[in-house]
């Protein structure tokens, strides 16, 4: 018999292709419901054909935080625990038993582990913590976009647990077109939010609005409760970003030792400063910001962490570095590293058999 009464929600568009493998990951739960929110395709038919509590309703002006809280008001109020999820988004089999052992009936939230991102393999790449699981009472979403749950009685009780996975499947083809005004207004609605003023100049950075990105994350980096150093240490890598694309290679320098002063125990900021110094041809400098990244072997769950700082990137640029100083044993090495992280790439495939051959010429001469 079931501890908790847990009901699944979610809001909906033109999602027909993933409504099959929704609601099979779904099906845990005692009741699912979506609100469609105007979908021209057969959403709302496939959905309410595989038994889920359908209801439609067109938000005009859009936002996300309105629909969220739209779709929440459908859950009957006798529900102990709410679930939301995207279409695009599916659990590892078994949450349900995890979650009734996890929750107490003095919790009202729960923290658990999000993959955003994974590689072809199913391997995480950006993997963090998000709390979409809550009592039914007491919570509302805000923002336009980026929006997240308040809560708005006395005392928020949360836990965290790696037991319970949640793998998103974003649908590439879909527009971020609405983020920036969104993000606009959310910014206009509330210009003291460090967190969407970080996202705006952030989606600044997206759009190559150069100028504007800079300005926004400078506002940022002034608001008194941008204190997050993760997040922090992102602005000024996205201004270091901005300032090399305007080929102003020294203020990006500038901002991105900030970056690695602000947090010196995240290798983003090591690893973008190699990558800055390798498209300047400073192979020493490459080499010694490379090494600095190595140093740090923990990757903190934030959605901050940039996949290249955990993936083949580090290894590549290392054997490059070496292999322009001459050094064709090592570059090898470094070389093999970055080709067993991801071996169905082309370019490391051809750098690999350049510096091999490279490595075998110098053995003969030898």
């Amino acid at each position: 018999m079931n501890k908790y009464k847990i009901c699944v929600y979610a809001i909906a568009k033109n999602e027909e292709k993933f409504v099959e493998r929704w609601v099979e990951s779904m099906k845990e739960a005692d009741k699912i419901y979506v609100l469609d929110t105007g979908s021209t395709d057969n959403t709302l038919k496939k959905l309410s054909d595989l038994g889920v509590f359908v209801e439609r309703k067109e938000i005009t002006p859009w936002r996300f935080d309105v629909a969220r809280n739209e779709s929440l008001k459908m859950i009957d109020l006798d529900t102990d625990i709410c679930v939301c999820t995207d279409l695009d988004e599916v659990f590892v089999p078994g949450w349900r038993k995890q979650l009734e052992e996890i929750w107490d009936k003095n919790m009202t939230s729960l923290y658990y582990n999000y993959n955003w991102s994974l590689d072809e393999f199913g391997n995480p790449k950006v993997n963090f913590y998000i709390n979409k699981i809550h009592a039914r009472e007491g919570y509302i979403w805000t923002h336009p976009v980026h929006e997240v749950l308040k809560y708005n009685k006395d005392k928020q009780i949360s836990k965290t647990t790696d037991l319970i996975t949640l793998n998103h499947y974003p649908d590439s083809t879909k527009s971020r077109g609405q983020y920036l005004p969104l993000l606009e207004l959310s910014v206009k609605e509330d210009p003291l939010d460090d967190r969407n003023m970080h996202y705006l100049g952030r989606e600044y950075m997206y759009y190559e609005k150069w100028n504007e990105c800079i300005d926004t994350l400078l506002k940022h980096l002034a608001l008194k409760s941008a204190t997050w150093k993760d997040e922090r240490c992102a602005s000024m890598r996205f201004i270091a970003r901005s300032y090399r694309a305007l080929n102003r290679y020294e203020e990006a320098r500038m901002w991105l030792d900030k970056a690695i002063l602000e947090a010196p125990y995240l290798r983003d900021p090591y690893v973008e400063r190699a990558i800055l110094e390798s498209q300047l041809n400073n192979w020493q400098a490459v080499e010694k910001y490379c090494k600095d990244a190595l140093k740090l072997e923990k990757n903190t769950k934030s959605y901050i962490n940039e996949a290249f700082s955990w993936d083949h990137t580090v290894f590549d640029l290392l054997s490059i570095s070496r292999f322009y100083q001459n050094d064709i044993k090592e570059a090898f090495e470094y070389s093999k590293l970055a080709l067993e992280m991801d071996p169905e790439n082309e370019r490391l495939i051809k750098n690999h058999a350049i510096i091999q051959l490279a490595l075998e010429q110098s053995n003969k001469e030898s």
